[in-house]
């Protein structure tokens, strides 16, 4: 009976493979039904200036009841917290280091105290410093390591159970294309990016069977903040920096549509299939040649 059993499931497995695939390709012909965001509390981590800015920015313009904003360093969230409110919607900041678990954990009792629930949560806080690993200074290492990554196990886990509780929540992670392919000279941003896509397809799958809740992992390619503004390409027409308007736009979208993985551009989708074939010295070509 069990022998029968293993046997009809190994048959309809590529039969649900395939209706997956035809979902998907449906999915992204038609139009989905969107999240009103009219009732969210909107949390952005990083949120005073960068990616995090425009986010707040979008979230706002898309009609999130309240923007909350984390970060450093107050002038900049104090700014960007004037400027959403000027819009209509209700904005607060407060200030702190995702990278420390105590004030993660303080800070996320204060503010459900001040503001209420927070439904939307945006990992977005992050910090590089582009240097080889004999270059780059020990602290410096574990400082990428404690803000890029175990920042979001602690915000995630301050956050994520009311979110299970109230079967309304979603949990975004503004990661990298970088998570995906490496370079050199940037080793503890590639390898903290790599730690939090980990951390959020495992995440994702595991969130699968809770109703109401979902993830959004968001994997953009070079984007024109002041975090990579030392950053080059060898031919910048082929390979533009994207727009960090644009990369806040389709995050909220995949929000609204509780799309789970966004690459930008999607071009870039190309990059991983060519590295899952191709021999490590085509993979260098590409890399001298990029």
């Amino acid at each position: 009976m069990m022998e029968m059993k293993v046997l009809g499931c190994a048959l309809l497995f590529p039969l649900q493979i395939f209706l997956c695939l035809l979902r998907a390709i449906v999915r992204f012909f038609t139009r989905q039904k969107r999240r009103d965001l009219g009732t969210d509390v909107v949390l952005i981590t990083g949120g005073g200036r960068g990616i995090g800015r425009h986010l707040a920015k979008e979230f706002a313009k898309q009609g999130a009841r309240k923007v909350i904003l984390w970060g450093r360093t107050e002038k900049c969230l104090k700014e960007t917290c004037e400027e959403i409110s000027m819009t209509g919607t209700e904005c607060h900041y407060f200030v702190c280091d995702v990278g420390n678990r105590e004030e993660v954990y303080q800070q996320a009792k204060v503010l459900r105290e001040k503001v209420g629930d927070v439904t939307i949560l945006v990992n977005n806080a992050a910090v590089v410093h582009g240097k080889s690993l004999m270059d780059s200074d020990d602290d410096a290492l574990l400082k990428t390591q404690h803000i890029n990554t175990l920042g979001q196990f602690w915000t995630t886990k301050a956050f994520l159970p009311r979110m299970l509780e109230l079967c309304n929540g979603h949990v975004v992670c503004i990661n990298s294309i970088l998570s995906l392919s490496s370079i050199p000279g940037a080793i503890d941003y590639c390898t903290s990016k790599a730690s939090s896509y980990a951390f959020m397809e495992s995440l994702t799958l595991g969130l699968l069977d809770c109703p109401g809740v979902g993830c959004t992992t968001v994997l953009p390619f070079h984007t024109d903040t002041e975090m990579f503004q030392g950053m080059r390409v060898r031919f910048p027409k082929l390979f533009p920096p994207l727009n960090p308007e644009m990369v806040a736009e389709r995050n909220v979208e995949a929000v609204k549509t509780n799309t789970a993985f966004v690459v930008l551009p999607w071009t870039m989708h190309f990059l991983v299939i060519l590295k899952s074939l191709l021999p490590q010295s085509a993979l260098e070509e590409i890399h001298k040649f990029s």
